[in-house]
């Protein structure tokens, strides 16, 4: 499913255009992301959870060289699906 498509059952189901969902659907996701990337836990009841992992410090290898390297720590976006959501996908 395209973004465009999403917007057009969106819109169905509410009953609205689909440029009037879009721009319903834009803000939501851009509330999102502005939340996690406060470091705030985004949580929906029944869907999932939007939050930021710290990954840690690490030795890695180049692939090209084998040659052994340092890889910093990190903050990634991570989502985790409820146990509702996984079992309608069951």
């Amino acid at each position: 499913m395209t973004r465009a498509d999403f917007n057009a059952v969106v819109a169905g189901k509410l009953d609205m255009k689909a440029k009037d969902a879009a721009k319903v659907i834009d803000a939501v996701l851009e509330s999102i992301q502005e939340s996690v990337v406060k470091g705030e836990k985004v949580t929906f009841s029944g869907f999932g959870t939007f939050e930021v992992r710290e990954r840690a410090a690490r030795e890695g290898r180049n692939p090209a060289t084998g040659e052994s390297m340092h890889i910093d720590a990190t903050k990634v976006p991570a989502f985790k699906f409820s146990k509702t959501f996984k079992d309608a996908v069951k």
